[in-house]
């Protein structure tokens, strides 16, 4: 292809990806790292892709490369915390959502998947610490509302599982406020 890019290989895999065509997008984000392969935008939506394909061995393989490049970006950090802990990495998933919140320990994304590691750990108090400082962070987070219900529930908490039950139906029936 003439004129091929590295941008225009990006939104060609991207739209592909969005079709569920994913041998084909990740091809483009292989040809556009032929042509940047300092990218990290590349090589995140080239993990993001393997991701979403189901392969989470080479979706962490890219993802690290863009955490090498990039390593304050929080989305590639989120991701690939997600992505180690899907493999089964704990400690690797704990590693990484802690890097990232030694960046940015105002993102309630990562305290939230943080709460998830160590509620998947057994580690309740720690787990309904991290997903209270999500909440905090952001008092209308859906998913760190629904996993503090359920660590309160496991700690015995029910005023606070009735709390957070209450927020979330709030939430479903009048939205998020902007």
């Amino acid at each position: 292809m003439l004129n091929e890019t590295a941008e225009k290989l990006n939104n060609q895999a991207i739209i592909l990806a969005s079709h569920g065509d994913y041998t084909e997008a990740i091809a483009c984000f292989v040809r556009a790292l032929t042509i940047e392969n300092d990218n990290s935008l590349l090589w995140f939506n080239l993990g993001i892709t393997y991701r979403d394909a189901g392969n989470l061995a080479n979706a962490r393989g890219a993802l690290t490369k863009a955490y090498a490049q990039n390593y304050t970006d929080e989305e590639i950090v989120e991701a690939l915390s997600l992505v180690c802990f899907g493999l089964g990495d704990f400690a690797a998933a704990l590693y990484y959502c802690e890097e990232g919140l030694a960046y940015n320990p105002e993102n309630p994304h990562l305290w939230n998947t943080l709460g998830v590691i160590y509620f998947n750990r057994q580690m309740l108090t720690a787990a309904c610490d991290a997903f209270e400082h999500a909440v905090a962070l952001n008092p209308y987070y859906y998913d760190a509302l629904f996993n503090l219900r359920d660590t309160y529930k496991e700690l015995e908490n029910e005023n606070g599982a009735k709390e957070c039950s209450r927020r979330m139906k709030e939430i479903e029936k009048h939205g998020v406020p902007k």
